[in-house]
């Protein structure tokens, strides 16, 4: 029995170099960058510094 995947890429640009990620059990959304061999990751912040928080959806 597979794993349901926790995180779903929901925008990319730049050929992958810059992605969003939501977590699909808190709604958190995580910004990605990368180059090369290197990345890093972070929570996505409005405008008051709050993470942005997707709408969970129960399936």
């Amino acid at each position: 029995m597979a794993k349901e995947k926790r995180f779903e890429k929901t925008y990319s640009q730049d050929l992958g170099s810059v992605a969003i990620y939501v977590d699909k059990y808190t709604g958190v959304n995580y910004l990605f960058v990368s180059s090369g061999y290197a990345g890093g990751l972070s929570p996505l912040l409005d405008r008051d510094g709050k993470p942005v928080i997707s709408p969970i959806v129960n399936e």
